[in-house]
């Protein structure tokens, strides 16, 4: 299996003189335990329990003595004590609330063991009270799906990679974007990949796709607590993929009978689990980012390939030669949004898009992306200039005078007017580079091509 970017962050964790107990946090099947079994290369000694064995579950709660817990999961893990740096993993750790709270005590005691702990819909158990995680004694990261780079590394298309870190990508622009296109329809979930990369035939992954939809209905309602908000969660995991980068009402979501409030809480449950996510907008044109609570969210879900796989448009995907412009703009803004954060593994990052706040008059803008101290808004959309009228809207309000256009030509900038006469820099950006937006960005500025 091919090395996942976040453990370049994990050896930073692992080097940090005030290192704290590390909860790695995604969505199942993301590839957590994998990742963590790769970083434990970077140890003498690897010591790994699954809390949903009954067996590793005695074993961490037969006692409070950190020193003989160490010792006996040694024994246990059939691993010697010796001199060097060990790692720690405690899978599946939402069966044990006293093992999240023996996480306090190896920070508070025994630093020089380095502990990662990891679980299915943490966030679940953590809102129905099951566990609770010491209070600034542990540290959070976020693993999300695989972005293009990490795919681009599985099908060992390695010249192509390293054209994309040097920004030399759009010297071979066509061939990129048939990878992007493959990216985009097989999807972002490990198992996929995996089984993809191996065959190279995408009709064997619907298995693999029904796998885990199924998957996810049946761990979702473990924490549920009524029948009602079981049936509305099994309603949602069936149809929240066709209503994909749509501002959505809760109110009878998807042609259904279900009100408002209960549609909300259910919703919210498939987000902690990281099954989707609702964006909310922001109503200004400047920091700080502020979302508006009070107005629709846009519905992401959590991968590519899962929704063109539900929804029936795979074929579409694969051949399109605009992807801005499939089944009506959403897949394209769909892979904008899980692209923007893939490789940034912070708990706090939130997607964000833009809508004017003015009675009777219409404007929004897919995304804004803080960089720096501007607001950088993001529009995935072909066409000629004269066609992005929110986007003239934004600019005339912010203080800057750079936007982004992602689409499926080559790499451009352009200079534009917008019709009130205030004059910017409009950077178009193939889908390739969505991954690399910051770095690009930093690049122009270096290079003094925007300022």
């Amino acid at each position: 299996m091919f090395q996942r970017s976040i453990v370049n962050d994990l050896i930073l964790w692992k080097e940090k003189e005030d290192r704290k107990p590390l909860i790695l946090r995604g969505v199942r099947q993301v590839g957590k335990t994998t990742v963590v079994e790769q970083f434990a290369n970077e140890f003498d000694t690897f010591l790994k329990l699954n809390l949903e064995m009954s067996g590793d579950l005695a074993l961490i709660e037969s006692t409070d003595d950190l020193e003989i817990l160490v010792e006996q999961v040694h024994f246990y893990c059939k691993k010697q004590v010796k001199k060097g740096t060990c790692l720690l993993f405690i899978d599946e750790i939402q069966f044990s609330p006293k093992a999240t709270a023996l996480l306090r005590y190896f920070y508070e005691k025994m630093q020089h063991i380095h502990v990662i702990a990891a679980g299915s819909l943490l966030e679940n158990a953590i809102q129905s009270n099951q566990i609770a995680f010491p209070v600034g004694r542990v540290e959070y990261k976020m693993l999300r799906p695989i972005h293009f780079m990490e795919f681009l590394n599985a099908m060992n298309e390695q010249f192509d990679l390293d054209a994309l870190h040097a920004f030399k990508a759009d010297l071979i622009h066509n061939r990129m974007m048939q990878h992007f296109n493959k990216f985009i329809t097989v999807g972002s979930m490990p198992a996929v990949l995996k089984h993809y990369s191996k065959h190279r035939d995408l009709l064997s992954l619907s298995s693999i796709y029904e796998s885990l939809i199924k998957s996810y209905q049946d761990d979702v309602e473990k924490y549920v607590e009524t029948p009602l908000k079981a049936a509305i969660i099994r309603h949602l995991i069936q149809t929240c993929w066709f209503y994909v980068s749509e501002a959505v009402t809760f109110e009878n979501f998807a042609s259904s009978n279900f009100r408002s409030k209960d549609v909300g809480e259910a919703f919210r449950s498939l987000e902690k689990a990281m099954l989707l996510e609702l964006v909310f907008p922001v109503t200004s044109a400047q920091l700080p980012l502020m979302a508006d609570y009070r107005k629709k969210p846009k519905l992401f879900c959590l991968d590519t390939g899962l929704i063109n796989f539900m929804v029936k448009i795979q074929e579409e995907v694969l051949l399109s030669k605009s992807i801005e412009d499939v089944w009506r703009g959403k897949i394209g803004e769909q892979i904008v949004a899980q692209e923007l954060f893939a490789n940034n593994y912070s708990m706090l990052d939130l997607k964000h898009f833009w809508r004017r706040n003015k009675q009777g008059s219409e404007a929004e803008v897919d995304f804004v992306f803080p960089y720096k101290n501007k607001i950088i808004p993001i529009e995935v959309k072909s066409g000629v200039i004269g066609k992005l009228k929110s986007l003239h809207a934004f600019m005339d309000s912010c203080p800057h005078d750079w936007a982004v256009r992602v689409w499926s030509k080559p790499f451009s900038i352009e200079s534009v007017i917008t019709p009130a006469g205030k004059a910017f820099k409009l950077i178009n950006v193939p889908f390739y580079y969505v991954c690399k937006l910051k770095e690009l960005l930093a690049k122009l500025e270096d290079e003094g091509k925007i300022s």
